[in-house]
C-alpha cells in the first residue's frame, strides 16, 4: 500500500523525531498516555465515557431548542495543533442536533478575492442568525499561529491582526454574541502517533496535508506562535479554555461541558453538566508545551 507524501510521516518518526517523543510511541500502549506530565496514565473506560456523555447530549438538545425558540447566537470556536481532536469533538458535540440550527464552519485556503478583503471578512459573513449555533473549525487564529508559522502572512499583517482582535471579539460580545473559545491541546508523541495511525489508514489518509506533515518539523515554531496567541487574546470578555486532549474521550467530554456551562437556557440542568475536569481544561496557563 502505498503511503501519503511518500511515507514522509514515518519518515520523520524513524529519523527526524527527539529519541524521547520515540521511545514514548514505541513503548506505548494503545491504552496508555504518552505524555508524561499528563494527569491520568490510562484513557477513560468507554462505559464511564457512555454514561456522562448521554447526559450531555440531552443538554445540548435543551439548548438546541432553547436557542431557536428564543433567537440566541451562539459562536464556538475550536482551535489547536493539527490532530488535537477538533473534528472529533465537533462531531460528538453536534451528532444529536438539527444541521439547520448548529452549522459547522470549516473554510478553505483563501480565494484572491479574499484575500484581498479585510482579513475578518469571510468570517463574519459566517457568523450566526437569530437563533443559530456556528462551529468554527479553525478560524480567524490562522493567522496567529498557522500562517505566521508558514510565512503566508508578513509580520506586518500579523500585527495588524492582533491589534484588531480585541476590539473585534469585543463587538461580538456586546452585539449580543456568546463566544466560546476552545483549544484542544496534545502533546508531541501523541500527535505523531495519531499522524502514523492516519498514514496507514486508507480511510482517514484523506485527512493529511502538506501542512500536517510539515507542521512536524515545526513544533518549537507552533509553540512560539501559540504562546504568543494566548498571551494577546486571551481576555476578560474573550477568554481561552484550554483542553489537553491527549485522551479524546475526556477533552470531548470537557468541551461540551464548556459550552454547556456558558449559556443559559431553558431545561439547563447542572448536575448532568458538571464542572469540567480541572485537570485538564482551563485557562492558558494549564497549556502544556
Amino acid at each position: 500500500m502505498s503511503l501519503p507524501f511518500d511515507g514522509a510521516i514515518t519518515e520523520f518518526y524513524e529519523k527526524e523525531v527527539p529519541e524521547e517523543v520515540r521511545q514514548a510511541i514505541s513503548e506505548g500502549s494503545k491504552k496508555d498516555i504518552l505524555s508524561d506530565s499528563y494527569p491520568y496514565e490510562k484513557r477513560l473506560d468507554k462505559d464511564d465515557y457512555k454514561k456522562v456523555m448521554d447526559g450531555l447530549q440531552e443538554q445540548l438538545v435543551r439548548l438546541q431548542a432553547d436557542v431557536a425558540e428564543t433567537g440566541k447566537r451562539v459562536v464556538v470556536v475550536f482551535e489547536g495543533r493539527d490532530a488535537a481532536g477538533k473534528g472529533g469533538t465537533i462531531k460528538a458535540m453536534t451528532e444529536n442536533l438539527n444541521p439547520r440550527i448548529a452549522r459547522v464552519v470549516a473554510l478553505s485556503k483563501p480565494s484572491d478575492t479574499e484575500a484581498g478583503q479585510w482579513y475578518f471578512q469571510r468570517y463574519v459573513e459566517e457568523l450566526p442568525t437569530s437563533g443559530e449555533i456556528v462551529l468554527f473549525d479553525r478560524s480567524w487564529y490562522n493567522r496567529g499561529v498557522v500562517e505566521h508559522v508558514f510565512g503566508f502572512c508578513t509580520p506586518e499583517q500579523r500585527e495588524r491582526f492582533f491589534h484588531q482582535l480585541p476590539e473585534f471579539e469585543e463587538m461580538l460580545v456586546n452585539e449580543g454574541i456568546t463566544l466560546v473559545k476552545l483549544w484542544l491541546n496534545v502533546g508531541r508523541a501523541e500527535q505523531l502517533r495519531r499522524f502514523l495511525a492516519r498514514e496507514t489508514d486508507p480511510l482517514k489518509q484523506w485527512k493529511l496535508s502538506w501542512i500536517d506533515v510539515e507542521g512536524l518539523k515545526k513544533w518549537d515554531a507552533y509553540s512560539d506562535a501559540i504562546a504568543e496567541t494566548f498571551e494577546r487574546s486571551h481576555t476578560p470578555f474573550a477568554p481561552w479554555t484550554v483542553i489537553r486532549s491527549d485522551d479524546k474521550s475526556r477533552a470531548r467530554i470537557a468541551a461540551i461541558q464548556t459550552v454547556l456551562s456558558s449559556i443559559e437556557f431553558s431545561g439547563k440542568n447542572p448536575k448532568s453538566i458538571a464542572p469540567a475536569d480541572s485537570k485538564i481544561c482551563g485557562g492558558p496557563d494549564i497549556w502544556d508545551v
